[in-house]
C-alpha cells in the first residue's frame, strides 16, 4: 500500500525550535540523517506515516497539529487581502498559505496591522465627519470603489433629475397605460422593438432578477419577484431604451471618474426613471398631498409597493411644485447601510443615521409594522421618522429570507404635514452615530465618542460600558 505524504516542514521546524533543539539533535532521535530533515523542514521531503507516528512517539506530538489546515490564520489573512488597497497584490492564495505555515507570528502581526490600520481609518472618517457638519472642512475619503463614489455622488446631491422627469412623462402620456401599466410596458416593448417579456421559474434563472436575451429578443423575469418588483424591471428595461438620451445626459452631469461607476450609475438613473413613470409627477404630488403623505394610501393609489411609494417621496422637488424634503436610508439586519438619498442629499451632517436607537432598527423585531417617532438630535434638530421592514425576493424552502429596513425621514416642522404628525411621542433623543455622539448615560451606546477620553474610574461606573470625561 503506498504511504500517505505530508509536506509540513515550516511547523516540524516549530516544534524543534520550541523544544530549542538542533536538526542534528532532532534527527538522531527521530533516526534519520540531519540532511534529511533540512530537506523535510524546506519542504522538499514529505512527512511518512513512520515520521509522523515516530514524532507523536518521541516528542508527544498530536499529530492533528502536523495534519490540521492553518485554520483562523489563513481565514484572517485572505480577509486582509480581500481589502481593495491589497486585493490585487496576490495572483492567488498559495502564498497565503505558506505565509500562515511558515511564520505564524509574522501573519498574526500582518493581520493585527491591518485591524488597527482599519480602526484608524473608522476614527479618521468619523472625525472628519464631525468637522465637515460643524463647517470646518469637507469630508475626507480613502480609497473608493466605484460603487462607493456613486454612492457618495447620489446622496450628497437631490434626488431629482429634471431631465429623466420630463421623458418619463412624456413616455407615460404616449403609452395611455389606464390601470394597466404592465400590459402597456409589454405591448409597447412588442410591437415597437420586437421584445417579448416572459417570466421565468426559479430554477430556470435561480441567481437573476432580470436578464434580456438579445438573440431571442426576450427580456426574463424572475417569478421570485413581487408583482411590484416585477412591474419595475420591465419599466426599467423600456425607460432604458424610451429616454436613452435623457438618462446619458443626466449620467454626463455627474463626472464620474471611471466607466465602472458610470456603469453602476446608469443602472441607478434607470431605476429612477422607473419610478417615474411609474408614479407620474403631477398625479403622485397631488395624491401624496391629498393624502397627507399616507405611504399605505399612495402604494394601493399607485398599484406599488411601500419601498417604491417612500422613494417616490423623496423625489418630489420639481420647482415651482415641490413635495416635502423627505431622506430615506435601507439598511440590512446586520446593520450595514444599502442606501441613502433625500429631497436635498442625504443629511449625513445634521442626521447621521448611525443612531442604534433609531426606529430602523427597531423594525426588525416586528416585521411589516410601520414604526413612528420623532427624534431630536443632541443641537435641538428634531426629525419625523417613519420605518418598516422590506421583504426581498421570494425565498425557496431551504433558504434565509432577506429581509431589510427603510427609514424615511424629514424635519419634524413638517410632521403636522403628513398623517403621522398626530400619534408622535415625546421625541426620542439620539445622536449621529456613537462616535461622534457626547450623550451621558446612554444606554444603548456602542462606542465611545472620539472626541472625548474614556472616563475610567475603580470607584464609579456608569450605565454604559464606554463612559467617558
Amino acid at each position: 500500500m503506498a504511504e500517505n505524504k505530508i509536506f509540513a516542514g515550516p511547523r516540524v521546524r516549530r516544534i524543534r525550535n520550541g523544544l530549542s533543539l538542533t536538526q542534528t539533535a532532532m534527527a538522531e532521535a527521530l533516526g534519520i540523517s540531519p540532511s534529511y530533515l533540512n530537506l523535510i523542514e524546506r519542504n522538499q521531503r514529505p512527512l511518512t506515516v513512520q515520521l509522523l507516528l515516530k514524532l507523536a512517539s518521541v516528542y508527544k506530538v498530536d499529530l492533528d497539529e502536523l495534519q490540521g489546515e492553518t485554520g483562523g490564520s489563513l481565514t484572517q489573512l485572505r480577509e486582509v487581502f480581500a481589502d481593495p488597497l491589497l486585493s490585487a497584490e496576490l495572483p492567488g492564495e498559495q502564498e497565503l498559505i505558506e505565509v500562515a505555515e511558515a511564520a505564524p507570528n509574522a501573519a498574526g502581526g500582518v493581520v493585527k496591522l491591518y485591524r488597527a490600520y482599519r480602526e484608524q481609518a473608522a476614527r479618521l472618517r468619523d472625525l472628519a465627519d464631525l468637522l465637515a457638519g460643524q463647517g470646518h472642512m469637507e469630508a475626507l475619503s480613502g480609497t473608493r470603489l466605484p460603487m462607493d463614489e456613486v454612492r457618495e455622488t447620489f446622496e450628497g446631491r437631490p434626488n431629482y433629475f429634471a431631465g429623466i422627469e420630463a421623458a418619463a412623462e412624456a413616455f407615460h402620456e404616449a403609452l395611455s397605460p389606464g390601470d394597466d401599466l404592465i400590459g402597456a410596458l409589454k405591448a409597447w416593448l412588442k410591437k415597437e422593438h420586437g421584445l417579448v417579456v416572459r417570466s421565468l421559474p426559479v430554477h430556470a434563472m435561480p441567481n437573476l432578477r432580470r436578464r434580456f436575451d438579445r438573440h431571442s429578443m426576450r427580456l426574463f423575469v424572475s417569478e421570485r419577484l413581487s408583482p411590484y418588483d416585477q412591474l419595475r424591471e420591465i419599466a426599467m428595461e423600456a425607460v432604458s431604451i424610451a429616454c436613452h438620451e435623457a438618462i446619458t445626459a443626466e449620467l454626463g452631469s455627474l463626472r464620474l471618474s471611471t466607466a465602472e461607476a458610470r456603469r453602476i450609475a446608469r443602472f441607478e438613473l434607470a431605476r429612477y426613471g422607473a419610478h417615474a413613470l411609474m408614479m407620474p409627477y403631477a398625479a403622485f404630488l397631488a395624491a401624496a398631498q391629498r393624502a397627507k403623505y399616507d405611504l399605505d394610501v399612495l402604494r394601493a393609489r399607485f398599484q406599488v409597493s411601500f419601498e417604491q411609494a417612500a422613494n417616490r417621496l423623496t423625489m418630489l422637488q420639481r420647482p415651482g411644485a415641490q413635495g416635502l424634503p423627505f431622506f430615506l436610508m435601507e439598511i440590512d439586519n446586520a446593520g450595514h447601510r444599502l442606501r441613502r438619498a433625500g429631497a436635498s442629499g442625504f443629511p449625513q451632517a445634521k442626521f447621521g443615521g448611525g443612531c442604534p436607537k433609531l426606529n430602523i432598527h427597531a423594525a426588525f423585531s416586528v416585521p411589516g409594522q410601520l414604526l413612528v417617532d420623532r427624534v431630536e438630535m443632541p443641537d435641538g434638530a428634531a426629525f419625523l421618522t417613519i420605518a418598516r421592514t422590506l421583504e426581498g425576493p421570494q425565498a425557496a424552502f431551504h433558504e434565509r429570507v432577506r429581509r431589510t429596513a427603510l427609514l424615511l425621514g424629514c424635519e419634524a416642522s413638517f410632521a403636522d404635514e403628513t398623517v403621522y404628525g398626530s400619534v408622535l411621542l415625546p421625541a426620542v433623543e439620539i445622536g449621529a452615530g456613537c462616535r461622534l455622539c457626547e450623550r451621558q448615560g446612554c444606554l444603548a451606546r456602542a462606542e465611545p465618542p472620539v472626541t472625548r477620553p474614556l472616563g475610567l474610574d475603580e470607584m464609579a461606573t456608569g450605565l454604559s460600558v464606554f463612559d467617558f470625561q
